[in-house]
């Protein structure tokens, strides 16, 4: 069984383009979406499952859209918190504060506080990652604090280090890259590519991942 998905949400914009929308309503249909995913994985028993929602080379896009998405997310993540408790999930984001506003970090604290004591399911966040960053920044804590670099004290000091490893990494959209995406955790993950764009993913698609996931074998390098 899939202890730990993760999910690269790709294709917002594109689904967008797609129906004649503005950019932004990507973004909110693909909120949508991760409430479905999320529903789709606690029902079928999934543990933890991570979205890839806004990567540290994504503030290179138009300062409008990035605006937009930092708004959307202080508007949006302390009333999901509370959708969450209620069906005693718990929500963590990983990832940098660099950047971010104070007022949008001190909500992403307030989220996370919400929601610390249940013990359903925990969605993860991905927001304002980077996968290399997240190994510098732990193995920089990690030579602070323990006097060495070793892979035992970098996994201890990743964001949220209590996430547990990947078993299934899927993207949207058609592409098939990993674009950094929890490099560390991802290491022996599965694979899987979907050609829909991200908004359009609902809770069946979370019964293909999951038979996907059954077909393969595996190994761990044995």
């Amino acid at each position: 069984m899939i202890n730990h998905l993760g999910i690269i949400a790709d294709g917002n914009r594109r689904w967008a383009k797609k129906q004649g929308l503005p950019t932004i309503e990507g973004h909110k249909k693909g909120l949508e979406a991760i409430e479905k995913l999320v529903d789709g994985a606690a029902k079928a028993g999934i543990k933890y499952i991570t979205f890839y929602v806004f990567s540290t080379e994504n503030w290179g896009r138009s300062d409008a859209e990035v605006s937009y998405i930092m708004k959307l997310a202080e508007s949006r993540i302390l009333k999901y918190a509370e959708k969450m408790q209620k069906k005693n999930g718990r929500l963590m984001v990983l990832g940098s504060k660099k950047r971010i506003s104070p007022k949008l970090a001190s909500t992403i604290e307030q989220a996370e506080k919400i929601t610390e004591d249940c013990d359903g399911i925990t969605v993860g966040f991905c927001f304002n990652y980077g996968g290399e960053l997240e190994i510098a920044d732990a193995a920089n804590i990690a030579l602070e604090a323990d006097g060495e670099i070793s892979p035992e004290t970098i996994r201890k000091h990743l964001y949220h280090p209590e996430i547990p490893d990947i078993d299934m990494v899927v993207r949207t959209s058609g592409e098939e890259r990993i674009s950094g995406f929890m490099l560390w955790r991802a290491s022996y993950a599965e694979f899987m590519f979907i050609e829909k764009y991200f908004p359009e993913m609902s809770e069946k698609d979370i019964d293909k991942i999951i038979k996907e996931y059954d077909s393969r074998s595996r190994r761990f390098g044995k």
